[in-house]
């Protein structure tokens, strides 16, 4: 459930925060929730949007569409926040939000939808930077990370709660009932903002003048750069000669992006902040970890299906653990901060662990019983978790108050380049490794990632055995690639300057 307007505050708060937590959180919070929910709660309507509009060669773009947004929007309404204020900004995107949610619930076509979902997007995307910023900016410094760590538990109970929802809307009241679940928590979330969050900075606009060139040439790149690698996790050899294009042309525009930036009066992305040592070290590392993280989530599913014989449902239950306890390592990390000061020393500690895990599970995956597997991929998931509060927190504390909304913006769309990056790359090394070993692994990976788990019922029970022996090879390389990533993460926490607060 979303947190209510009369939630209790955790245990181990101080009085003074205890009132604080009762009146930023219940806002923040249930935007948030409304934001984390639609990641997930969509993908279970997918198969029924589908079935409905038809194109199902297509359906991806009812994802791809609002991750597109999202990122765009995130420097948009960082900098509009350090102008005009966060509230009044939080306000816009909520209505925005609701209003692309009412839009996909009635689109008649997948044109219309997709179009739909970049509405409902660019509003998302305001949501999770405006929140988060909102934090830094009513919330003392030593406490950020325990308050990052709250939301961070918001994400992970939707989450878990997307996939359920998501399938009883759609089984019982069909697909469109999965958008128009938004518009109402947007409303009370909006209430909630107006309510309690009074004392929020109102901005400074004096002399305020918009990047529109910064975001034509943000949105030239980011939109190019993520269909490309969506082409690329296909596998589809013949969408290659595709991404290499996208991925061309969102070169280029991030060359020219880099060019205006450092010229523009009021740059959409203040380049000197971001060039700031804490800030970029923070931000790789934290696409690093989103790497590893969602690529692990986007290819064990079919591991499971594949190697362990699992249904859907059961694939779901053992991937619950790496996808749930990382909000437990951001809320243990922020007490951390919290009492200690220090920032990235948790982290370092967390992501090591993690890494040396995720090596664990590439050189046992062949051996390692199932319940051994979702223990230590929760344990791994526990690790990436303690970097979450630190990163925002770090990348917050090392920019001037006028920058704000702008600094905490960059993580959010670095993470979303580091995610569709990183799955990219593990699928790329999965298929690279079934290539490897010759046969016809390879085209059946690339067969099961686009058409599903039916692909392997016409195959005989040794023709099985020998692809699943195939599939724990490449396996074991793809998380060796992840364990690779989480240790570069690692290290860079002791190259982070901002060390103490």
């Amino acid at each position: 459930m979303p947190p209510r307007p009369d939630a209790a505050p955790p245990e181990g708060v101080p009085p003074d925060l205890r009132r604080l937590f009762l009146q930023v959180f219940p806002a923040v919070g249930l935007a948030m929730f409304g934001a984390a929910l639609d990641q997930t709660i969509v993908s279970a309507a997918l198969p029924a949007i589908a079935r409905s509009l038809g194109e199902v060669e297509r359906i991806s773009w009812v994802v791809v569409s609002y991750l597109v947004a999202t990122t765009v929007a995130a420097p948009v309404y960082g900098r509009l926040g350090d102008a005009f204020g966060r509230r009044r900004m939080l306000l816009v995107a909520l209505g925005v939000y609701a209003l692309g949610a009412m839009l996909c619930a009635v689109a008649p076509s997948l044109d219309l939808l997709t179009l739909a979902r970049m509405v409902q997007g660019f509003g998302g995307g305001g949501l999770i930077s405006l929140s988060v910023a909102l934090i830094a900016e009513v919330v003392p410094p030593r406490e950020r990370g325990r308050f990052q760590g709250y939301i961070a538990g918001v994400f992970a109970l939707a989450s878990a709660l997307g996939p359920l929802a998501g399938g009883l809307l759609t089984e019982f009241f069909g697909w469109r009932a999965v958008f128009l679940l938004q518009p109402p928590l947007s409303l009370l979330a909006a209430v909630m903002a107006v309510r309690r969050l009074r004392n929020a900075q109102p901005g400074v606009a004096r002399g305020f003048s918009f990047d529109w060139a910064g975001l034509l040439l943000f949105a030239l790149f980011v939109g190019p750069a993520l269909l490309a690698l969506d082409q690329a996790r296909r596998l589809d050899p013949s969408a290659l000669g595709v991404a290499a294009l996208l991925a061309m042309l969102a070169g280029g525009a991030l060359f020219l992006l880099w060019r205006w930036e450092r010229r523009a009066p009021d740059p959409l992305l203040p380049l000197a902040v971001l060039g700031e040592p804490s800030v970029w070290r923070a931000n790789l590392l934290s696409a690093m970890v989103a790497g590893a993280f969602v690529g692990s989530i986007a290819f064990l599913p079919l591991y499971f299906f594949a190697v362990r014989g699992l249904s859907p449902s059961g694939a779901g239950l053992a991937l619950l653990p790496l996808a749930a306890t990382a909000a437990f390592g951001a809320m243990l990390v922020g007490r951390l901060f919290a009492r200690t000061g220090r920032t990235m020393r948790w982290s370092g500690i967390g992501l090591s662990c993690s890494a040396v895990l995720l090596l664990g599970v590439a050189y046992e995956l062949g051996a390692m019983p199932l319940w051994a597997m979702a223990t230590v991929l929760g344990l791994a998931s526990f690790g990436f978790g303690t970097s979450f509060p630190m990163v925002q927190v770090t990348v917050q504390l090392a920019v001037p108050r006028e920058r704000l909304g702008s600094a905490t913006a960059s993580v959010q769309f670095t993470r979303a380049l580091g995610a569709a990056t990183g799955t990219a790359l593990m699928g790329a090394v999965l298929f690279g490794a079934l290539v490897s070993q010759g046969g016809a692994a390879a085209e059946l990976f690339v067969a099961l990632v686009n058409r599903g788990p039916e692909v392997l019922a016409a195959l005989s029970e040794a023709a099985r055995a020998e692809f699943r022996a195939e599939m724990v090879n490449a396996f074991r390389a793809a998380f060796l690639t992840a364990a690779l990533l989480v240790a570069g993460a690692a290290w860079l926490t002791t190259r982070v300057p901002l060390r103490r607060v």
